[in-house]
């Protein structure tokens, strides 16, 4: 959203003709770093809006953040629209939108001054508010651009505002798009949606491609198309340089999941079982190569014998050891049950006789609270958490390519010590942890020894 200009002249318009630029229908994620900026940083911690206003009581910290969030919103309007008129209707839309959220917070902070009422119970109401307000502002600016250029395009809020009403995600979308001609009308949609589920509640970060499959299983929709920055390819391209990188072009649902899981997600897992349901078809493509076809994900999947994607990611191991648990039950179920309560996200886990280990993406904080949690149930256990990597290669039909196997004698030669490695039943995915300073390492490692040994088709080009 952040080259928003450079997606008006290809994705929005390009060659097309008139008859040819309307049917369609886009989902707006938030400007670049908005939504840490209101909410947490994603992968940091680093507290924004939501996280100050919870952790202060009666203080003005989330106040400050706020203005800097709201200033940092004009700023990137201030650099796309190019005409004076559109950047003074922007930042009128942030004012309004941001002087509204502060009122509430402030309200809702003085009623918490009372004993009555607990400001607890309204949290995920106030995640929900300032959720919104990213998606809303990217929606509103990319429909001010799009209509200097003579397109018929309308801003969709779906956010709620000022809205009396809570309706089911189904009855917000079917209000919304009620009056709309897709024929002769372009909307632009915001990627969160204000619904009595609670879509932060349900999927967190993921509520815009929740949005976006409901969507377009609500409209009927020809194909769902995801447009990123570079096509769904075979590793991060900074990481193995886009020379060496390999489109995917087809690959399953599974290899999805798997993506998604490791925090790559080419679609959310609820998003993509709502497509699937529907029957609507789905491609992953690069927004700034519109003529590409990208890549399809469906059910006959990718070719078999072959690595499809080398990714990782850094995590905590959170051990838990206990002679005591063999043949006991509780210990695994105490163990989440404080994971999951401190919000950290489980990449992966290990268990043998008397340990348990978990691998986890999140703070270190609160992996230290879970700790504590867990001790107090099983103060005789050892606990510990380690800083590691997890690399995975991942495929549709891993089982006839030996990949731990090739995998750990890579890493040997690329004198990377392995730590622990793993492999399913299903034969999807292999994980191997490796220390964390060796996470880019072992992807270039692994990426050369499977992906760049097997793949004749032609390279990615920058």
């Amino acid at each position: 959203m952040s080259r928003a200009p450079e997606l008006v002249e290809t994705l929005f318009l390009g060659n097309r003709k008139p008859d040819d630029l309307y049917n369609r229908v886009f989902v707006v994620s938030a400007f670049g770093g908005i939504t840490n900026m209101l909410l947490e940083h994603k992968k940091t911690g680093s507290p924004g809006v939501y996280a100050r206003f919870a952790a202060d009581d009666s203080g003005a910290g989330w106040q400050d953040s706020l203005r800097e969030t709201a200033q940092r919103m004009c700023a990137i309007h201030g650099e796309l629209l190019g005409h004076a008129a559109d950047r003074d209707r922007a930042d009128a839309f942030v004012r309004d939108r941001m002087e509204g959220a502060r009122a509430c917070l402030m309200d809702l902070q003085r009623l918490g001054s009372y004993g009555h009422f607990r400001i607890a119970q309204q949290m995920h109401t106030v995640r929900e508010l300032l959720s919104g307000l990213g998606e809303a502002h990217s929606a509103f600016v990319l429909t001010l651009m799009l209509q200097r250029h003579s397109v018929n395009a309308r801003f969709v809020d779906l956010s709620g505002w000022r809205d009396t009403e809570n309706p089911k995600l189904a009855e917000r979308l079917a209000q919304a798009m009620s009056d709309i001609d897709l024929t002769t009308e372009m909307p632009i949609v915001t990627g969160y949606a204000h619904c009595d589920e609670g879509l932060m509640r349900e999927y967190d970060r993921g509520y815009s491609e929740v949005v976006f499959a409901h969507l377009a299983a609500q409209t009927g929709a020809r194909e769902a198309l995801i447009h990123k920055e570079f096509h769904l390819s075979s590793a991060d391209p900074k990481i193995v340089g886009v020379e060496n990188t390999v489109k995917i072009g087809r690959t399953s649902y599974d290899v999805a999941d798997q993506l998604s899981n490791l925090g790559m997600e080419a679609i959310h897992p609820n998003a993509a079982r709502i497509l699937r349901r529907a029957d609507v078809p789905l491609r992953v493509t690069n927004a700034f190569e519109p003529h590409d076809p990208g890549t399809l994900i469906g059910p006959e999947g990718g070719d078999a014998g072959r690595v499809e994607m080398v990714t990782g990611l850094e995590v905590q191991a959170f051990e838990l050891h206990e002679p005591d648990m063999v043949g006991l039950k509780g210990y695994d179920a105490c163990a989440l049950e404080a994971l999951t309560r401190h919000r950290l996200w489980i990449v992966s886990k290990h268990s043998n006789a008397n340990t348990i280990t978990h691998y986890l993406s999140g703070s270190l904080k609160a992996i230290k609270r879970a700790e504590a949690d867990v001790l107090k149930t099983y103060p005789n256990a050892t606990v510990t958490a380690r800083s590691l990597a997890l690399v995975s290669a991942i495929g549709s039909d891993l089982s006839e390519v030996q990949v731990l196997l090739r995998g750990l004698q890579a890493l040997q030669d690329a004198k990377i010590n392995v730590h622990a490695a793993q492999q399913g039943l299903r034969r999807v995915e292999v994980q191997f942890l490796v220390p964390r300073d060796k996470l880019e390492d072992s992807i270039k490692a692994l990426h050369a020894a499977f992906v760049g040994a097997q793949d004749a088709r032609p390279k990615l080009v920058a």
